[in-house]
């Protein structure tokens, strides 16, 4: 009896040190997990946006008729103004549409008859134009071009002034980038052709500038 009793309990002893020991194994076969790495997304240029622009702009003038300056004569200055445009994105192509008006202070002036000095001034200028670019993530160059509208005044010394709201055209490129959250910060060329604009004793102006500016956006 007494040898009956000692084998079950070794067999007892045995069995709880075989269970202790698979258990060991158990918990060393589970390996610790690590947390996947975060990826930033991607930055979608879509949407609704609004900013403010400013630059300067230098290009070449004439008036022809009655009065004319024998050719071009440069013009300079500055101009600042908003912005509204709207962005849809595909894949990576960037469309957009954008829109602006600015104060404008670009002129110059030059003989236009014996002791007659005319002067060209662009007072505002406003643009709609379509974009399209390619998106390198926060990183957006583009094409853009459309329709231009300003006013050109020619003032004549000694026989007044006349001043005239004329459409034209412009054509460009830039880069944009996104700075932080929702802002977006661009560097621009644009090219304007405003055409036969009206001068005094019925001669007419053409008025051309090439414009370099900046903006900051805040996306919507």
């Amino acid at each position: 009896m007494k040898r009956f009793v000692f084998a079950a309990a070794a067999v007892a002893v045995v069995s709880s040190m075989s269970a202790a020991n698979a258990a060991d194994l158990g918990r060393r076969a589970t390996m610790p997990t690590k947390a996947p790495a975060y990826v930033a997304p991607i930055y979608n240029w879509s949407g609704l946006y609004l900013g403010i622009n400013g630059g300067g702009g230098w290009g070449r003038s004439s008036v022809s008729g009655a009065l004319s300056t024998g050719g071009n004569f440069n013009t300079s200055g500055g101009l600042i103004g908003g912005t509204l445009g709207y962005n849809y994105q595909v894949n990576q192509v960037v469309f957009g549409l954008e829109g602006d008006v600015d104060w404008s202070n670009l002129k110059g002036s030059a003989t236009c008859a014996v002791g007659v000095t005319c002067e060209a001034k662009n007072n505002w200028l406003g643009t709609a134009r379509g974009r399209i670019g390619y998106a390198f993530d926060r990183f957006l160059p583009y094409v853009t071009g459309g329709l231009a509208v300003g006013d050109v005044k020619t003032s004549a010394s000694g026989l007044g002034s006349s001043s005239t709201t004329k459409a034209g055209w412009t054509l460009g490129g830039g880069v944009e980038a996104a700075i932080a959250g929702p802002w977006s910060a661009k560097v621009e060329y644009l090219y304007v052709d405003l055409k036969d604009a009206s001068a005094p004793l019925g001669s007419s102006t053409d008025f051309r500038t090439n414009i370099i500016r900046g903006g900051i956006n805040y996306r919507f």
